[in-house]
């Protein structure tokens, strides 16, 4: 029975990812997430990916573990130098859980560097479909996942206990024929409505096509086609250790700032 106060259907999201054949956002974000750890001076040698696709990571990272990202993760804890968090967190029901876990899972110094979908994701679907809704029926629906924005998103990482953390974004803007061909890629990426929430009925096609107008009204581009915003966010963060530098105690400074940039002090007024 689905639990009316979680965010996500596990169940319908396992469904609709079984059926995904179109994982070029995946592929996207695991090419940025290569990138950035290529320009990590370290060698990991135990590493491990969260992931509802493993397949993409095998010629990645082929000596990795991959565990999907259920609500409990099979992570041993203090087994990895490296947990890769790959495009689940923005469905999960406790993003701070599944970072936790990670942290446990890494060895002191560890690394964690997750990858989920942001605020600004299908920001002109969820413009049009929230208007062509309202229009025909007065209300709305929860038909498109709410995601965070970045600085929520990186302070997920200090409320998971990893030190240094970092969060900053890529964005990718997709064209699409118009908006019934932008759902149909949602469907084939796995990434359709799972909501608790969600409508259990089929909505009246009226909607999509009145959401397809005005998606063609207000975004198209000169060539007639439709953008389509996906924003990735990246995180990064390390499990705590000794060695890692640390911020000086206030007062601790041995020289003025104003020494140091070579300018006259001001004093405030009272």
């Amino acid at each position: 029975m689905t639990d009316p106060k979680r965010l996500t259907d596990v169940t319908a999201l396992q469904l609709h990812r079984a059926r995904a054949t179109a994982l070029f956002l995946q592929e996207a974000a695991a090419d940025e997430l290569q990138d950035r750890l290529s320009m990590v001076n370290r060698s990991f040698t135990s590493p491990a990916v969260v992931t509802p696709f493993p397949t993409i990571w095998k010629m990645r990272l082929p000596a990795a573990l991959t565990c999907s990202d259920e609500e409990e993760l099979a992570l041993t804890p203090g087994a990895h130098d490296l947990v890769v968090h790959a495009m689940g967190l923005h469905w999960a029901n406790d993003p701070v859980g599944q970072l936790i876990q990670c942290r446990r899972a890494l060895k002191p110094d560890g690394m964690l560097i997750a990858a989920t979908l942001g605020g600004q994701t299908l920001q002109e679907l969820r413009s049009c479909l929230a208007q062509a809704e309202i229009a025909l029926s007065g209300g709305l629906s929860p038909r498109v996942l709410p995601m965070g924005e970045i600085r929520d998103l990186g302070a997920l990482l200090q409320r998971a206990g990893l030190a240094l953390p970092v969060a900053d974004s890529l964005t990718l803007t997709v064209e699409y024929r118009d908006a019934f061909h932008l759902m149909r890629d949602l469907r084939a990426m796995g990434e359709t409505n799972a909501l608790t929430a969600r409508p259990k009925t089929a909505a009246n096609r009226r909607l999509f096509e009145e959401t397809s107008r005005l998606y063609a009204e207000h975004f198209a581009t000169s060539t007639g086609r439709i953008p389509a915003t996906f924003e990735m966010v990246f995180l990064t963060g390390w499990a705590p250790d000794d060695s890692q530098q640390k911020p000086l105690r206030p007062g601790s400074a041995q020289q003025r700032l104003a020494d140091a940039l070579d300018v006259s002090e001001t004093p405030l007024p009272d």
